[in-house]
This record gives C-alpha cells, sequence and structure tokens, in this order.
C-alpha cells in the first residue's frame, strides 16, 4: 500500500529517487491510467481500453501493457522498450495532494523507487528544488490538469451510449488460446450513425479528437501480440 507523505526538504533533504526501470521498482504492471490529454502519446505505444472503476459505478481509460496482472510486455530488464512512458507511470513515486485547494506534492516514502544512497537528488544542498523535482512538479500538474476533464469526457460517452464491452481471443505461437476479457472500448457502429448534432457538440466539447484516438490505438494490439510471442521463442 502507498504510505505517502507531504513532500518538504526538512524531512527528505537527502531523499533520492532511483530512475531505472524494472520489476523491482513497480515497472511489472498490465495497465496504466491515462486521460484523454495524454491520448495522442499513449496511442503511438498502447491499446487505449475502459476499465470500470475500483468501486464498480464508473470507467476509466487505460493504457495497456500486457494481457494478464503483473505483465508488462514493454518491460525488458531495465529497458522500457517503447518510446512514451505513460506520465502515471514516470510520476512514480510522486502523488498530488491536497491541502485545502493548494496542491501539494506528496512522496510515497515506502515506494521502491525511494533512496537516501542513490538516484536523483530531490532537493539542493541548501534546500532548493532540483531540475528533477521542478520536472516531477510539472509531471504532477500536467496530470492533474488532464483528470479535470475526466468526468466530462465519460458522461458523453455513456450519454452517447459509445461504450461497449468486448473480448479479444488470441491465438498465440504456441498454440495456446487466450481471451483478455473485462475491457470495454469505443462502439464504432452507434459512433457512425450518432446524429450530426451529437457529433459537433462532441467535437465543440474536445472529445471527437479522443474517440478516434482510442479506436486508432487499438491497432497496438497486434505489437502487444507479437511481444507476447516473442517471449514464448
Amino acid at each position: 500500500m502507498p504510505n505517502p507523505v507531504l513532500l518538504n526538504n526538512i524531512d527528505h533533504q537527502d531523499l533520492r529517487i532511483i530512475t531505472r526501470r524494472g520489476a523491482a521498482y513497480g515497472d511489472q504492471v498490465m495497465s496504466a491510467a491515462t486521460f484523454p490529454a495524454e491520448f495522442r502519446d499513449v496511442q503511438a505505444c498502447y491499446p487505449i481500453v475502459f476499465r470500470k472503476t475500483t468501486d464498480g459505478l464508473g470507467f476509466e481509460p487505460v493504457a495497456l501493457f500486457g494481457f494478464q496482472e503483473g505483465e508488462n510486455l514493454f518491460l525488458n530488464g531495465e529497458r522500457w522498450e517503447a518510446m512514451y512512458v505513460p506520465m502515471m507511470v514516470e510520476r512514480q513515486p510522486f502523488l498530488i495532494g491536497l491541502s485545502g485547494n493548494e496542491l501539494m506534492v506528496n512522496v510515497d516514502i515506502d515506494h521502491p523507487r525511494v533512496s537516501r544512497t542513490e538516484g536523483e537528488e530531490v532537493f539542493k544542498p541548501h534546500g532548493g528544488n532540483t531540475d528533477f523535482l521542478e520536472h516531477a512538479n510539472s509531471l504532477l500538474f500536467s496530470i492533474h490538469q488532464g483528470l479535470q476533464t475526466m468526468p466530462g469526457f465519460l458522461a458523453a460517452l455513456l450519454e452517447n451510449e459509445l461504450l461497449e464491452s468486448f473480448a479479444l481471443d488470441i491465438e498465440l505461437n504456441d498454440g495456446s488460446q487466450n481471451r483478455l476479457i473485462g475491457f470495454y472500448t469505443i462502439n464504432e457502429d452507434r459512433l457512425q450513425a450518432l446524429s450530426g448534432e451529437a457529433i459537433v457538440k462532441l467535437h465543440q466539447a474536445g472529445y471527437l479528437q479522443a474517440i478516434y484516438l482510442v479506436i486508432a490505438s487499438l491497432s497496438n494490439f497486434r505489437t502487444l501480440i507479437d511481444r507476447k510471442n516473442a517471449r514464448l521463442a
């Protein structure tokens, strides 16, 4: 479980963050949450699908890295073999905190990336922010801003009945049959059947491009299958 604490230059003066990749640092994950402002970069590498939130009451878009829990087909030792790492992965071990209406930077003090002996320095010797921390701050702000559009985007998808569950059946080179279930995608027939008025409304809200980026991203399932087969060789 994460153990977030408010980051400060007194308690965390000597804090360092390990930035190399690897399963030991929490990178062996099947997916990561994403948001419409990030879809353009994500769809270049990964399928974007939707899953139900943990409370079962809503949905969230995720970038898929594998076909089962604990599988990241882009992780090869200490290398992440894709040109883009989603923000929700890159931000680790930092989190967004709130104090009233003010955004604060928290750090998961128990995260395996947190160190006192190796990695990138968080604070300068006299207490100022390092460039590394400034980058983390910028990343967290982008995530916060991106998540603000999520309720409206998801509401528009549901209002227009654009989400549908799907099952992906995969036969691997070793002859094994696999099925990916539990996720949702855009119902393209329903999208094509929308009225001109509904399409204009989605476009004016900035959601139409995001919808088409989700659809375009599905071609990356081929990449996932190829990577899975390569690991069987």
